[in-house]
């Protein structure tokens, strides 16, 4: 009989990859991802409703005794593309590495997110064969195109709310169980993601005539386009604390050294100062303080003597709370500065609203974390820094929240969307235990 461990490998061996351009994806592997569910989670498929939604999101329905103010738990099917020559095993293998405690799945999509998704569902498949039955309506939303355009999530929340259903709390895909993130602050923490930065993507384009590389201009459209990109590069977005960060050092304060603990305690006055030091200790907390923007894709002349007519860059802007996508794109204009730079806003959505951490729904979250993973855990909001497919969900529910319930080193959680993703064979048992005691209070 095959064990948890075996059923999440068998998935993590489908390549459920998507891509941008959707005539690149082979959509039999998301099929046969479906039919690999209906075969090894036969009871979730007895006793749960489940309908298709946007040609391959998932959506199932665990009917309670009590319709109002339903648990939605969200997960994505589809995971991000790999270059296998760097994996030091088959992306899509499932292979065990190392043994006992060490002992780690190595596969694309162990934690992003096919991690969450499985333990989800094995957590219901447990509970029903126990005859368990919720208070409360359960729905399971699985989207499958989170990693690029996240339509599918989008289509199960219009489906929800034609049906008027208002969640009474959403859990997606966050923050995780950390240790040492925080300056200072060395309990293991319960990142829960209680908002998430907003994302846009700004086109720099310049041009010129044209012509021979030996004869180049004095700033040629290549020169003007790299000094626009210098320029936000050398005048980042300001520095501040958004109300989620202050609650998240608020609540470490208690378990931080002296003298951070007066700082993190007196933020009304000390805020502009742990800003400012926070964003020089490196990418993640520089990114919990500021809006930040990049220039990630570029794009010049066809050949390697020839001066560009059009040179091209996307700037990737991340906004954080508080700041909108029309203010971004201003300050951008304001900061390149210079008329022979065209700028356009190619697609944007500012930041989530901000969900509670405190009330029903955080308290559940909070007990489910103490109870299944460990009382010495520290549960504090969070501002996640990548966008989810949980955006959506905001429109229908005013508590959304973002927690994955996996202890992650931070090597681990930087092999995510890169090579050699993976995840402890005792980290994701315990995180069935997360989803088994959240249900149980639902």
């Amino acid at each position: 009989m095959a064990s948890p461990v075996d059923r999440f490998r068998e998935l993590l061996r489908i390549p459920t990859v998507s891509h941008a351009d959707e005539s690149e994806i082979d959509w039999a592997a998301f099929d046969a991802f479906q039919a690999a569910l209906e075969r090894l989670y036969p009871g979730v498929h007895t006793a749960l409703d489940r309908e298709v939604v946007d040609g391959h999101s998932l959506l199932f329905h665990w009917r309670g005794a009590d319709a109002a103010a339903p648990l939605v738990l969200m997960a994505h099917i589809d995971v991000v593309p790999v270059v296998e020559s760097e994996w030091d095993t088959t992306p899509f293998g499932a292979e065990i590495v190392g043994e006992g405690a060490d002992a780690a799945i190595h596969a694309r999509g162990a934690i992003d997110d096919k991690g969450a998704l499985v333990a989800v569902l094995e957590a219901v498949e447990q509970l029903v064969a126990e005859g368990f039955a919720p208070d409360r309506d359960v729905y399971l939303a699985f989207g499958h195109n989170e990693e690029t355009a996240g339509g599918g999530a989008r289509a199960i929340v219009e489906e929800l709310r034609a049906r008027g259903i208002r969640p009474g709390l959403v859990l997606d895909e966050g923050g995780a169980v950390v240790e040492g993130v925080i300056p200072g602050v060395t309990v293991p923490t319960a990142m829960v993601g209680v908002a998430e930065r907003g994302v846009m993507t700004v086109l720099l384009t310049a041009r010129e005539g044209g012509g021979h590389a030996s004869t180049p201009p004095a700033v040629p459209a290549t020169a003007r386009l790299a000094r626009a990109i210098d320029r936000l590069h050398r005048h980042p977005f300001p520095t501040r604390l958004a109300p989620p960060v202050r609650a998240m050092l608020s609540t470490l304060a208690p378990h931080a050294p002296q003298p951070l603990r007066a700082l993190f305690r007196s933020l009304a006055v000390t805020g502009p100062l742990v800003a400012s030091v926070f964003s020089r200790l490196g990418p993640e907390m520089n990114a919990i303080v500021r809006t930040t923007a990049v220039a990630t894709e570029l794009s010049g002349a066809p050949g390697e003597n020839v001066l560009a007519t059009t040179a091209k860059a996307s700037i990737n802007i991340r906004l954080l709370t508080g700041d909108t996508v029309d203010g971004a794109a201003e300050r951008v204009r304001r900061v390149i500065a210079d008329p022979g730079v065209e700028i356009e806003v190619r697609h944007g959505s500012d930041p989530s609203p901000v969900s509670p951490w405190q009330g029903e729904a955080w308290r559940r979250l909070a007990t489910a974390v103490s109870s299944s993973l460990g009382e010495e855990i520290v549960t504090t909001p969070y501002l996640q820094l990548g966008a989810s497919d949980s955006r959506w969900f905001t429109a229908i529910s005013g508590n959304v929240y973002r927690f994955t319930p996996f202890h992650l080193t931070r090597v681990e959680r930087d092999a995510l969307h890169s090579h050699d993703e993976r995840i402890r064979v005792d980290v994701w048992l315990r995180g069935i235990g997360f989803y088994r005691a959240l249900l149980a209070a639902s």
